[in-house]
């Protein structure tokens, strides 16, 4: 027999249940209007009434920029549907919160902060986050901070490499999160174009059940473990983007605000490259690496749950 339970506001309608993270498209911006849920449907209203539908269970993440108000309704349908809303500044390169639908699997979250802990797990990941981002084995008898320094070398290669190619000048990554327009263009396409990428990977992580605060690499940040999995995927979606755009606008051929058109870059690039069913198979790949066994979900010793959940038709770390 069908679940009949109604919804607040919406009576007779069932619950929605999450669609899994890699079926989803990657990311909306909105602004200047009130998200709500009207008729059922997860809408934005304009200043004159307007609705538009905005498909909320499909959508990995939705960035709230400034002179968005959200209603009660809209923020639990967006948890219930396992969608993650960021509340972000103008150009969503300011962080202010986020609205955390994952979380859902203690035995997960015990594991990344065993790895974490443990000096030996934590390196394994270190060097093997070393691997997928360059292609080739970390150095030998290094440690995590030798690993960041070589890092930190390649990328401001990487990043001079691309500037020459796109002819964008550069200096060095310098940037102002609470002052986004005292930026170069280089920087603000960057920062423009990490913010997207830095969204839906959240999102991926609350998915598959981990914490963002816990990371290997970076550390001492509420999304430490966020900036940890983008690094490994942006310099093949968003970076190459942002310096496109950049030398499209030193061209002069640019013929919209360059935040803008990083983002459209950087849906474009996030389609081609398939990268939502690639961000939670390879945080397991870079956890695994660790080496240490996952722990159970419940420990013999503590008070199971009342009543079974049932089978979740989304991701592990998804409540629905």
């Amino acid at each position: 027999m069908a679940d009949a339970t109604p919804r607040e506001g919406l009576p007779g309608a069932r619950p929605p249940r999450p669609i899994p993270l890699k079926e989803r498209a990657s990311i909306v911006f909105v602004d200047r209007g009130q998200l709500d849920v009207i008729d059922g449907a997860f809408v934005l209203v304009d200043a004159n009434g307007v609705r538009m539908v905005i498909p909320v269970g499909g959508l990995a993440a939705i960035m709230l920029e400034p002179g968005t108000r959200t209603s009660h309704a809209a923020v639990a349908l967006a948890a219930r549907a396992g969608t993650l809303l960021i509340w972000v500044g103008e150009a969503g390169v300011r962080l202010y919160s986020t609205g955390q639908p994952g979380g859902a699997r203690a035995d997960k979250l015990l594991w990344q902060c065993r790895l974490a802990l443990d000096p030996d797990a934590r390196l394994n990941i270190v060097r093997r986050m070393f691997q997928v981002r360059f292609g080739e084995a970390a150095p030998e008898r290094r440690s995590v901070d030798q690993l960041r320094g070589i890092e930190g070398a390649r990328v401001r290669t990487i990043y001079q490499g691309l500037a020459s190619q796109f002819g964008v000048t550069w200096k060095r990554r310098n940037y102002d999160p609470s002052e986004f327009d005292t930026s170069d263009v280089p920087n603000r396409c960057l920062s423009a174009a990490t913010s997207c990428l830095y969204g839906i990977t959240e999102a991926a992580v609350l998915a598959a059940g981990y914490a963002p605060a816990i990371g290997f690499l970076h550390a001492g940040k509420p999304l430490s473990f966020v900036y940890d999995i983008a690094d490994l995927y942006k310099f093949e979606t968003v970076v190459p983007e942002a310096f496109r755009v950049a030398g499209q606008h030193a061209k002069g051929k640019l013929d919209k605000p360059v935040d803008m058109a990083v983002r459209h870059a950087c849906r474009d690039a996030f389609r081609r490259s398939n990268i939502l069913s690639r961000l939670i198979p390879g945080i397991e790949d870079i956890l695994v690496a660790g080496g240490l066994e996952r722990p159970g979900m419940i420990s013999e010793d503590v008070v199971g749950p009342a009543f079974a959940d049932p089978p979740p038709s989304g991701d592990a770390g998804q409540r629905g």
